[in-house]
């Protein structure tokens, strides 16, 4: 809104203080610092706000350690990551990028349902909440949603690094010939060196028919399995909260160089025009979640519920998906990965142990795995830092993937 509003007062008055606007770091230096603001003050006024209301957690009784001081504590506050996501992003980010759009739609649409769903276990005293065919609608919308616009979207294309009729303007714009932006399916796959795949090939005897609806299908599933990792993810306090910054932060940094065609030429990955705003959400998204981390962080004030887990799933999801590292997802995500496939190990050996031997037995003492490590004696702040320290170096080895091939 502001890159905007300078636009229109340098067309009308000469003003020419919006130059620095122009510039994607200043605009998302800013967008981190604002966001980390209005979590930490709008977070302690709902938190206060809450409290007097008694909208608080409906802990489960799980026999473990800490438990009961979790009982009266307050939440839905995703609304202050939610907050703290979009004030931000409209006052930095150019409203006329079709990434913006789409990830604000993301944030609001994924919101709505978490929030719908925390409305119903504290207001209406549901422990089970919205139906999961609802929660599923809702990601299905969203993956529709998000692969049609970018598939059929005339600014979502991509453009040859090797062009040599493209000068540069700014530290993210390009000028030039464009006759080389292409629309595209294609992806990065790490570690090969013709690292691209295009989802019209993914079938050969189809010869690219169908494309719109492989890649539907690919984004939705996408999009729909890292939600629900990070909703298993959170039930320790600090731990979904600390993670998402660990990958807005990587998913930050890949935005901009794919999104700046030097970095691109450079490092030879695929250049993505436009793409460049995407880092104003991503350092928006950080600084909510080190904001809410503030109140979150053990013992925790305040939970973000599914309000807050579900959303910030999806926005991971649908940041890789743009920039076109959605294959990377298993690695960066690496944490939601491994309590995914341990609720899923623990479900499948139980049912085939009781089937097999009429009694039902476990892989993990408890799952997700991270409460299984409770179970084995281990602090709750000890298993946060470590799957904080896990995040860290799947973070790093993310990034060496841009040159490892």
């Amino acid at each position: 809104m502001l890159y905007h509003l300078f636009q229109l007062v340098h067309k009308y008055f000469r003003f020419h203080g919006d130059g620095i606007l122009k510039y994607i770091s200043f605009r998302a230096s800013f967008a981190a610092i604002f966001s980390l603001l209005i979590s930490i003050i709008f977070g302690k006024w709902l938190i206060n706000w809450f409290e007097k209301r008694r909208i608080i957690e409906n802990v489960r009784d799980l026999n473990l350690e800490g438990e009961a001081l979790k009982k009266h504590t307050p939440t839905m506050g995703g609304l202050i990551i939610i907050v703290s996501i979009i004030v931000p992003t409209i006052l930095f980010a150019r409203l006329d990028n079709v990434y913006i759009i789409l990830l604000l739609l993301s944030t609001l649409c994924m919101g709505s349902i978490g929030f719908i769903d925390d409305y119903i276990k504290v207001f209406k005293k549901d422990k089970k909440g919205l139906a999961g065919k609802f929660k599923l609608l809702g990601q299905i919308f969203l993956g529709v949603t998000v692969s049609i616009t970018l598939y059929l979207h005339k600014d979502v294309v991509v453009r040859d690094i090797n062009d040599s009729n493209i000068t540069l303007n700014y530290e993210d714009e390009t000028i030039g010939n464009c006759n080389y932006d292409v629309k595209s399916t294609k992806t990065t796959i790490p570690f090969f060196k013709r690292n691209e795949l295009d989802y019209s090939k993914i079938i050969p005897f189809l010869n690219g028919k169908y494309t719109w609806i492989i890649y539907m299908l690919a984004i939705t599933f996408i999009i729909m399995n890292v939600s629900n990792a990070a909703n298993l993810t959170d039930g320790l306090d600090g731990l979904l909260a600390g993670t998402s910054a660990i990958m807005g932060a990587t998913l930050a940094i890949l935005a901009y160089l794919s999104g700046n065609f030097i970095f691109a030429r450079y490092l030879n990955i695929m250049y993505i025009p436009n793409l460049g705003e995407l880092v104003i959400f991503c350092t928006a998204f950080i600084g909510a979640c080190i904001g809410f981390l503030w109140y979150n962080a053990y013992p925790a004030q305040i939970f973000m519920g599914d309000t807050g887990s579900l959303t910030l799933g999806s926005l991971i999801a649908v940041i890789a998906v743009m920039i076109r590292k959605e294959l990377l997802i298993p690695l960066l995500c690496g944490v939601f990965v491994i309590e995914n496939l341990s609720v899923a190990l623990q479900v499948l050996y139980f049912k085939y142990t009781k089937k097999k031997y009429g009694i039902g037995k476990r892989i993990f003492k408890m799952s997700p795995i991270h409460h299984h490590y409770q179970m084995c004696g281990m602090h709750e702040v000890k298993v946060v830092a470590r799957f904080l320290i896990i995040g860290i170096i799947l973070a790093i080895l993310t990034l060496v993937t841009l040159k490892l091939r």
